[in-house]
């Protein structure tokens, strides 16, 4: 058992994307997805955890098939999705998949733990052999700025990080396999997206400023929790906001 694994069966899933600022993350990033595949398509998704996004894809009508690391959360996919096509499986190695047989890849998990270049490209020659021309990749990334504003400036973490050599001079963050968790620059993610020769589509930001302000956003009535919900996705797709947020989804299509 990985450090990954270890981490995830310990860690509730469920709870996270089911409370307040999991429900912003769900609902904007399911806005984007219903914008790029409005008919019922083939999906495959990549990291799908206990299934938040497989089952409610499967709701609307699409075919979907679950890849999941780590056994616990697939025991829960399947509990909670018995029609679902559910395997454990790597993002960086899906040779139980052909070429071209998917309409869309979700990988909304799998870039948060991979800690080289090498790996990253991987999964993305991975997703890119097994959509089909033209199709749609949605990838998550977690952002190093937010990193820095929040666990570094918020938390007072930053002396400490830059003398342990954690943060670099540009204040780059820089992660190890211990830390768990991968954060990346806009730049890099675009770096990426070139050297995997796919187009960007879209970039946005699911969850705006919520993972700042949690405890406030728990705080808000109903009526109002709405409007937070409106507010957050007339500015998901704002260039000028999205690198301070904590993290992106990157839409791409699959120019082959």
């Amino acid at each position: 058992m990985n450090h990954i694994e270890k981490y995830y069966n310990k860690f509730n899933e469920d709870k996270r994307l089911l409370s307040r600022h999991g429900h912003v993350e769900f609902t904007i990033t399911m806005q984007y997805i219903k914008k790029y595949l409005p008919s019922p398509c083939k999906i495959l998704d990549v990291g799908a955890g206990t299934g938040r996004y497989s089952v409610a894809l499967d709701g609307l009508g699409h075919d979907v098939t679950a890849v999941e690391l780590v056994k616990k959360n697939l025991s829960v996919l399947k509990q909670n999705a018995p029609n679902i096509k559910a395997f454990q499986g790597n993002a960086t190695n899906l040779k139980k998949f052909i070429d071209n047989s998917f309409d869309a890849v979700l990988l909304f998990g799998p870039m948060y733990h991979l800690f080289n270049d090498v790996d990253k490209l991987k999964v993305l020659s991975e997703a890119k052999r097994v959509t089909k021309p033209n199709g749609t990749i949605f990838i998550a990334y977690l952002l190093s700025d937010y990193a820095i504003i929040r666990h570094g400036f918020m938390d007072k973490n930053i002396l400490d990080s830059i003398k342990c050599g954690k943060v670099d001079d540009n204040f780059n963050i820089l992660s190890t396999e211990e830390d768990l968790y991968s954060y990346v620059s806009l730049e890099k993610i675009s770096e990426l997206n070139q050297t995997a020769n796919l187009q960007r589509l879209q970039i946005i930001s699911p969850d705006g400023p919520t993972d700042y302000i949690r405890q406030y956003i728990n705080k808000l009535t109903d009526d109002e929790f709405k409007n937070y919900l409106k507010f957050v996705e007339k500015n998901s797709a704002n260039p000028n906001t999205i690198g301070a947020s904590s993290h992106v989804v990157d839409i791409l299509k699959n120019t082959k």
